[in-house]
């Protein structure tokens, strides 16, 4: 079953911040709301879900259940 929220743990300070997940995109950016870092995903990831997330992105859970590559989330 996807997981549509994920809490995602800032590398800079250290706090966490529940968030809903976008289903049809890759979230590239994201302000951390206790520290204002511009968080972006880390180098071979594809959103910043991926980079900090407790849980992946949709695409990539999709694709992790179906064996196949992820579509907006592949290299």
């Amino acid at each position: 079953m996807m997981q549509l929220v994920s809490t995602l743990t800032c590398p800079s300070c250290g706090q966490s911040s529940t968030e809903t997940m976008p289903t049809n995109a890759c979230q590239f950016f994201y302000d951390c709301p206790h520290c204002e870092t511009l968080l972006r995903p880390n180098k071979g990831d594809c959103c910043v879900f991926c980079s900090y997330g407790d849980v992946p992105c949709p695409p990539i859970q999709e694709a992790g259940d179906s064996g196949e590559r992820p579509g907006c989330c592949a290299p």
